[in-house]
C-alpha cells in the first residue's frame, strides 16, 4: 500500500509534464504546417502577378534565348522543358528566327542559285544550254535542258529543277534588261505573204510585228513577252518605247566546237570541245518521214549566215501551188526565210542545219529531212562550227 501510494504520487508529478509536452509539439506542429501554407500561398501569388512571355515555339526556353528560340536538346528528344522561375530583366520582344537557305536572296545579289523554272531557263540559255522559247513552263524540253547541265556538271540526272540542281545553277547578273525600240526597228517591219510567189517578189522575209522582233531578241515566246509588259499596245508600239526582256547573251570567245551530235530519239543537238565538254544544247526538229533520218557521220560542208532560200516544188508535194507553178523560186534573206537566218549544208545532198520563222515550234513540229532550230540557236551554232567538221546522227 505503500508502494502505490509512491507509484501514485510519482504518476502525479509527472502528469502535468507530459501533458505540457504534447501541447509544446502539437503548437509547433501547427506552426509549421502554417508556415507552409503561407509560403506556398505567398509563391503563387507571386506567380500570378508576373507573367511569363508566351514563346512563339513550341519548345521550352533555356537562360539567355530570346523568345521563340527552341532548345535544341528539346527538339531532338520531342520533350518540352518545364520553364524555370521568371527572370528578374524583362524578356525582350520575340525576333524571328534566322532559316539559311529557305528565305530568298535579295534580288539585287548576284550571282545567287535561281528561284524558279524562267531564272533556270535563263541561267541554262546563257551557258548555251538552250531550253526552247523562254516561257517559265517546265516541259520536256526544260527538262532535257536540265539532264544537260546535270550531266554537264556530273550531278545525279533527274531533269528536274531540284534543290541541288538550284544551289548548283547560278544566275550571274539580273535576269531583265531594258530595250529600247528603234526607228530601224519600226522600219524593217513588213507583212510576210502567204503564197510561194509572193513571198519570192518581196525584198526581204522580215519581221512582221515588234512583238516577233522583241521576242527574238530576247529568246522567248511571245506570250512570255506580253506577260512582260502588260501596259505595252503590240498593235501601236512608238520609237522610243521601252521593253522589259530576258537578258540573254551567248558566250563569244572564239571556240570552236570539235564535233556534234544529233539525237533523233531526243530531237536535239549538243557541239562538244575536243575534252569533249559541252558547248552547247539546242532543241531540234527532224525530219518527218523515217527514211528522211540521216544515221551515222556527216560533215559540215557549206556555212551561210543570212542565206536566200530556193523553194523546190518537188520537195513540197503537198503544196497545190507548187505544183501549179512547176518552177524553182528563189526566196530572199530574212528570219522569216524558211531555214531562217543560218544555213549550215551538210556532205549528204540536200540535208543541212538552220533557223525557222517559227522557234516556238522547234522540236514539237517535224520537218521535210533537215535539222531545224532556232534563228539564235542556228546563228550561234555558225560560230562554233567550222568546214569539215563532224556531225553524228543517232537513232
Amino acid at each position: 500500500m505503500w508502494l502505490n501510494l509512491s507509484v501514485r504520487r510519482q504518476i502525479k508529478y509527472r502528469l502535468p509534464d507530459s501533458r505540457k509536452s504534447l501541447r509544446s509539439r502539437f503548437l509547433w506542429v501547427l506552426g509549421l504546417v502554417g508556415l507552409v501554407v503561407a509560403g506556398w500561398v505567398w509563391w503563387h501569388s507571386g506567380q500570378t502577378k508576373r507573367p511569363v512571355p508566351k514563346p512563339t515555339a513550341p519548345l521550352a526556353l533555356t537562360p539567355g534565348q530570346g523568345a521563340g528560340q527552341p532548345k535544341p536538346d528539346a527538339a531532338r528528344r520531342g520533350v518540352q522543358a518545364l520553364p524555370g522561375p521568371p527572370p528578374v530583366v524583362p524578356i525582350p520582344p520575340p525576333r524571328p528566327i534566322a532559316k539559311p537557305n529557305l528565305e530568298p536572296v535579295p534580288p539585287g545579289v548576284f550571282p545567287r542559285p535561281v528561284q524558279n523554272v524562267l531564272e533556270a531557263q535563263l541561267a541554262l540559255a546563257r551557258l548555251g544550254i538552250c531550253s526552247g522559247s523562254l516561257d517559265g513552263l517546265s516541259g520536256p524540253q526544260t527538262r532535257a535542258a536540265l539532264r544537260a547541265f546535270q550531266q554537264k556538271e556530273r550531278m545525279a540526272v533527274t531533269g528536274e529543277l531540284d534543290a541541288a540542281t538550284k544551289e548548283r545553277l547560278l544566275l550571274a547578273a539580273p535576269p531583265y534588261a531594258a530595250y529600247a525600240v528603234t526607228t530601224n526597228d519600226l522600219s524593217r517591219l513588213q507583212p510576210l505573204s502567204r503564197t510561194w510567189l509572193g513571198k519570192s517578189q518581196q525584198t526581204a522575209l522580215d519581221y512582221e510585228t515588234i512583238l516577233e522582233l522583241v521576242a527574238e531578241k530576247g529568246h522567248s515566246h511571245p506570250n512570255l513577252i506580253r506577260q512582260l509588259n502588260p501596259s505595252i499596245d503590240w498593235t501601236n508600239v512608238a520609237a522610243g518605247t521601252t521593253v522589259r526582256l530576258p537578258d540573254v547573251a551567248y558566250a563569244d570567245d572564239g571556240a570552236k566546237a570539235a564535233f556534234a551530235t544529233i539525237s533523233l530519239a531526243g530531237k536535239c543537238l549538243e557541239a562538244f570541245d575536243a575534252n569533249t565538254n559541252l558547248l552547247a544544247h539546242f532543241p531540234c526538229s527532224i525530219a518527218q518521214r523515217v527514211e528522211k533520218r540521216p544515221v551515222g557521220e556527216l560533215h559540215v560542208a557549206v556555212i551561210a549566215p543570212n542565206p536566200n532560200y530556193t523553194f523546190d516544188p518537188d520537195v513540197f508535194p503537198e503544196s497545190a501551188e507548187g505544183r501549179q507553178l512547176g518552177r524553182k523560186l528563189i526566196l530572199p534573206p530574212g528570219p522569216n526565210n524558211p531555214v531562217g537566218v543560218a544555213w549550215i549544208g551538210l556532205d549528204k545532198p540536200g540535208y543541212g542545219i538552220h533557223g525557222t520563222p517559227s522557234p516556238e515550234q522547234v522540236g514539237r513540229t517535224e520537218s521535210h529531212g533537215c535539222f531545224r532550230l532556232a534563228n539564235w540557236n542556228a546563228e550561234y551554232l555558225l560560230r562554233l562550227a567550222w568546214i569539215g567538221m563532224p556531225v553524228y546522227v543517232e537513232p
